[in-house]
């Protein structure tokens, strides 16, 4: 079976790049999250039949053995279909027009930056000749439009104009493309903008003007980006976001805007969790404090300054260390007795290698155990400095995929920081 999926909150250029790769894959089947655009909602219901789109709760996980991902490039933003990630045999088919790399490690990719993906895909389907109708054109477009603000968006580039130009020629329906746009503004979206606009504030840095407001809210609310967009034009940013914070499901959403190339939303967002655009992002937060989520923001925007926690506060010390000659079954006991997953590797007082629970899935045979620790550990140590922040080590953590990073001053292993230590941090859990 070859599905076809893409992000949570799927957007128009989302859809119309589930549907397109249809076209470019006979056969494969086109899934939907559960969690879509409020007028993505009312495109799909009305256009149902002719789209054949499938939940995800509908696909058996063991009968996949290609998926094509559109849109998107981390497997976090994926309704259900991360958990076939490490399926062995998987083919991963992945078209993305974001710049930043993410955590899907494709057979075949088409990633190129470009203010729509559902461009990247026009190009194919021009390439093939395959005949579009003028509901899959005005799609395409509505897709196109969106992500690149009908095409003043700074991330737009000149072939998302000339595959404006060709969906125009296939018969895309301005009047229907306008009437699926027009935000969906009401009573309640006015009120969470006055509230907001009651609370501003403006903060500057490093030469651009940001505005973070925090709001509670209660139950689901549609087009809050809308309202984030409201709120930056009037208050006059160049940046803003909104954090959104329902306590009864423990979330928070982040909505960012930017009309600035030095605040880049797709870049902050991603290191949130999230993804976007250089104009537009979000990220969605679980059980996370809403001061904690502004505080990564302000570290964020301020180009990665330090914050008044830093890693000096959380570390864990004095630190269990073990010599590079002892017998990896010595360093299996040491590991077992102190609960510990990893344990850093230390000749006199230089750091020279961590070896983890990891590390003995190299071990083939019984044997082998009692070789030296330092035939097995992990000799590129990624360490950090005790003057850093919370967020400093958890992208470390993050981009090199360890658990934990042992805190070095003057050469010499002060500390030790765990995925657990920064969590405490960002979920409010710092003692007074």
């Amino acid at each position: 079976m070859q599905i076809i999926a893409t992000h949570k909150n799927t957007d128009f250029d989302a859809l119309g790049s589930l549907i397109a790769a249809t076209l470019l894959y006979p056969g494969s089947i086109p899934v939907l999250p559960k969690a879509i655009n409020h007028n993505v909602k009312s495109f799909v219901s009305i256009h149902k039949d002719l789209l054949n789109l499938r939940e995800s709760s509908d696909i058996n996980m063991d009968k996949i053995d290609s998926i094509i991902i559109v849109d998107v490039n981390h497997w976090s933003r994926i309704e259900r279909f991360d958990k076939i990630s490490q399926k062995s045999g998987l083919e991963i088919i992945l078209w993305d027009h974001h710049r930043i790399e993410g955590d899907i490690q494709a057979t075949w990719k088409c990633q190129e930056e470009m203010g729509a993906n559902i461009t990247l895909m026009i190009r194919e389907l021009r390439n093939r000749q395959v005949p579009l109708t003028p509901v899959q054109a005005t799609l395409f477009l509505t897709g196109l439009y969106e992500d690149t603000g009908s095409l003043m968006f700074p991330s737009s580039q000149a072939e998302d104009a000339f595959a404006a130009g060709y969906l125009l020629e296939q018969k895309a329906d301005l009047a229907v493309l306008g009437s699926f746009l027009r935000p969906a503004y009401g009573e309640r979206q006015k009120n969470i903008l006055f509230e907001m606009l009651q609370h501003a504030e403006r903060l500057r840095f490093n030469g651009y003007s940001v505005s973070i407001n925090k709001l509670d809210i209660h139950g689901h609310v549609d087009s809050l980006a809308v309202v984030v967009r409201m709120y930056r034009e009037i208050m006059n940013v160049d940046a803003a976001f909104g954090i959104f914070s329902d306590r009864e499901r423990e979330r928070c959403i982040v909505i960012g805007r930017s009309n600035v190339d030095g605040l880049n939303m797709g870049t902050i967002m991603n290191s949130m969790g999230g993804g976007g655009h250089p104009g537009a992002g979000s990220a969605m937060l679980k059980a996370v404090n809403p001061e904690a989520v502004e505080a990564m923001i302000l570290e964020l925007v301020q180009g990665n300054q330090q914050v008044s926690i830093q890693i000096s506060d959380l570390m864990s010390f004095p630190v269990i260390t073990i010599p590079p000659d002892i017998t990896m079954e010595e360093a299996a006991l040491i590991l077992r007795e102190k609960g510990c997953t990893g344990i850093p590797v230390v000749d006199g007082e230089k750091l020279i290698g961590m070896i983890s629970r990891r590390d003995f899935r190299k071990i083939k045979g019984a044997n082998r155990l009692k070789l030296p620790v330092k035939a097995f550990m992990s000799t590129n140590v990624i360490s950090i400095d005790p003057g850093k922040s919370p967020m400093q080590a958890a992208r470390l953590m993050v981009k090199y995929d360890v658990g934990r990073l042992p805190v070095v001053e003057n050469g010499k292993i002060i500390g030790i920081v765990t995925r657990s230590d920064t969590m405490i941090y960002f979920y409010d859990m710092m003692p007074d």
